[in-house]
């Protein structure tokens, strides 16, 4: 009774299991797919942090021309030391004062050094220090500072459209992966339907003989087949199973989450073929690529007028505020100081014109890129433009020759239960059908392929 309840017990936990798991599962069109790729795309996650980077280190060089506020705190100790004033020894060395020209202060400090009046020395004892001081300072002009704010800016525009060509990129792979597991599972069914066909003439090779109609290599020619196409099913299984995997990595989805593909090979290669790619034309402006290349001129141009500003005098003005914790018996710094501090460049033994003149051969380096990659993406065109009408041509032919081969075929198994044609034909007939069914698969992925890097090129994946 209590291994009943046990088997009850574990074969209701593995169907919620499967439920479960069923429940879980993600049915995805190649859209949803590319969808989920650039929301989970560890990748392009990373890319997007860059766009973040470049925020903050706009923040950063915005606040270096902002008011700046600094505090400190210091203590200094002078060990007691005492220093000594002497106004003369005697009367032939006193200080001749007119002291018509002393105000009341004056002659306060001046009766405190002399005691009585008369020239003496006297000493006064440094004790401890200690200051808290507060300073606010403001750059007031700085050509540099203005320049660097605006190559910040284009920094931040860089940081997008790198993420604009990765998630085209992301979506390209998607969509690669995706076609690849159709068409792998389209040559998986052709072999299923195959190794039924052959397993059907093998059963009625060996009744005929059994019957003393047919010879035993006969039936092993047969078997020899059968063998070979479930062993290319198995293999085409495992790899299925790879590119599911590598499907979810792309997806940035768990490896354990199952997944199924809801469209089709043959929706695909309809709608590829209703929105025929020859039809438009390129638009160079709309390439990420070449945004990119334009978006790194103007950077290159703003480092070379932000070199050109380290000639320029900068101007910083300042306040500053001193607490006086604790103070030594002679003390006449004040407590409030302001002022502006001018920084002239005079001399740099060179530094500042090979800072120039290598930021004007970084320009000079982009711009002759600029040019370099527009002239590529003008080929390229041309070259992807030449790989898809290729690409549609032989899958056109390799579509008709399938039809061919599937009718050959037929009509070969035909006549094999008639007795007209030997086991050697018609597995040879059954390789040729396989050969042009595989061949019309990698048409129609060399197709998907040309199409998808031409809608890449035109920044319409």
């Amino acid at each position: 009774m209590n291994f009943k309840y046990f088997i009850f017990t574990l074969i209701a936990t593995f169907a919620v299991a499967s439920l479960s798991a069923q429940e879980n599962k993600l049915s995805l069109s190649l859209e949803e797919a590319q969808e989920i790729a650039l929301q989970h795309n560890k990748e392009l996650e990373n890319v997007r942090q860059d766009v973040n980077i470049a925020i903050e280190q706009y923040k950063q060089a915005r606040g270096q021309g902002l008011p700046q506020i600094d505090g400190t705190v210091d203590y200094m100790t002078n060990f007691n030391y005492e220093a000594a004033f002497s106004f003369g020894g005697g009367a032939g060395d006193a200080p001749q004062i007119d002291y018509t020209l002393l105000d009341a202060g004056d002659l306060e400090i001046l009766k405190l050094l002399q005691g009585s009046g008369e020239p003496s020395a006297t000493s006064i004892k440094l004790t401890d220090q200690s200051n808290a001081q507060i300073q606010l300072s403001q750059l007031i002009f700085g050509g540099q500072y203005w320049v660097g704010l605006q190559t910040a800016k284009i920094a931040q525009d860089l940081a997008r459209k790198n993420v604009v060509l990765t998630e085209l990129d992301v979506k390209e792979n998607v969509a690669n992966t995706y076609q690849l597991i159709l068409a792998s599972e389209e040559i998986m069914q052709v072999l299923l339907d195959n190794i039924d066909n052959l397993k059907a003439i093998q059963q009625h090779t060996q009744n005929m003989y059994e019957a003393g109609l047919a010879e035993q290599t006969d039936v092993d020619q047969i078997s020899i087949s059968v063998s070979q196409l479930e062993n290319q099913h198995k293999s085409m299984d495992r790899n299925i199973r790879l590119s599911y995997n590598m499907l979810r990595y792309q997806m940035g989805v768990n490896f354990d989450q199952q997944i199924e593909l809801t469209s089709s090979m043959d929706q695909i290669l309809d709608e590829l073929i209703a929105t025929n790619s020859l039809t438009q034309e390129f638009n160079l402006n709309n390439n990420v690529s070449f945004q990119l290349i334009e978006t790194q001129l103007d950077l290159q141009e703003k480092m070379v007028d932000m070199e050109k500003w380290a000639y320029a005098p900068t101007l910083v003005g300042f306040y500053s505020y001193t607490k006086k914790i604790k103070t030594s018996g002679f003390d006449i710094s004040p407590n409030n100081a302001a002022g502006l501090n001018l920084n002239i460049p005079i001399f740099s033994s060179g530094i500042r014109k090979a800072n120039l003149s290598k930021a004007k051969i970084e320009l000079d380096k982009v711009e002759r890129s600029k040019d370099m990659v527009e002239e590529q993406l003008l080929l390229q065109n041309n070259q992807l433009r030449t790989d898809f009408t290729n690409a549609f041509e032989n899958y056109q032919t390799q579509r008709d020759n399938v039809t061919v081969a599937k009718r050959v075929l037929e009509s070969m198994q035909h006549k094999y239960r008639q007795g007209l044609i030997s086991s050697l034909d018609l597995t040879q007939t059954n390789t040729s059908f396989l050969e042009a069914e595989s061949n019309y698969l990698n048409a129609a992925i060399e197709l998907m392929q040309a199409h998808l890097k031409l809608k890449k090129l035109y920044n319409q994946l």
